[in-house]
């Protein structure tokens, strides 16, 4: 059984579900919105958030809604209030996404690190493309295991550790450089 916070619906964002989550994101993609439509003086952010929970924690019928779908219905709402220019530039931003690594090592199989590589690029890219600027990462240990095919730590385990940790770190760099907001990070050492 799946417990839900605050009795929200869980959010789909690409193959992910996020249950437990927070609403500043929320405020962030709100708050754009009313900047792009040059609208900085735009009041009710806090008071459109507070209707967005409260419409998911009690009016939502739906136990899995797609988060784009959540952002159509916010669109829909801005437009019946007036704020048809805040609606037009309303873009997705998605909660913190936490993705198991070891599912991609799993898929990629023992020794097959570039297709682990490859599967964690087109992941993140997927991600991306949703609105999630936070990326929390489990399983690094253990799909580094499964990667090398032993049960047991060793220097060639810490070789490829290092080397996920860089991939991880060039890809949050180039997203910056891009002008993106991203933020990746390993959940220990979030």
């Amino acid at each position: 059984m799946i417990s839900l916070i605050g009795n929200r619906p869980a959010l789909q964002i690409g193959r992910y579900q996020v249950i437990d989550y927070d609403t500043a994101w929320l405020d962030d993609a709100l708050r754009r919105a009313a900047r792009a439509a040059d609208r900085e003086d735009f009041p009710f952010v806090d008071d459109i958030r507070s209707g967005i929970v409260k419409y998911l924690e009690t009016k939502c019928p739906l136990k899995l809604l797609q988060l784009e779908e959540l952002y159509n219905r916010v669109r829909r709402m801005l437009v019946k209030i007036g704020c048809a220019s805040i609606a037009e530039h309303l873009v997705p931003v998605a909660p913190p996404v936490t993705v198991p690594l070891v599912r991609a090592a799993i898929e990629a199989g023992n020794g097959f690190e570039l297709a682990f590589f490859v599967t964690l690029r087109v992941e993140l890219r997927e991600l991306r493309a949703a609105g999630v600027e936070e990326i929390r990462f489990t399983g690094l240990r253990e799909s580094t295991l499964i990667l090398r095919g032993t049960a047991k730590w060793n220097q060639q385990c810490e070789k490829l550790l290092t080397e996920i940790r860089e991939f991880l770190e060039d890809w949050d760099r180039a997203e910056l450089q891009s002008g993106r907001m991203p933020h990746l990070c390993v959940a220990s050492e979030c």
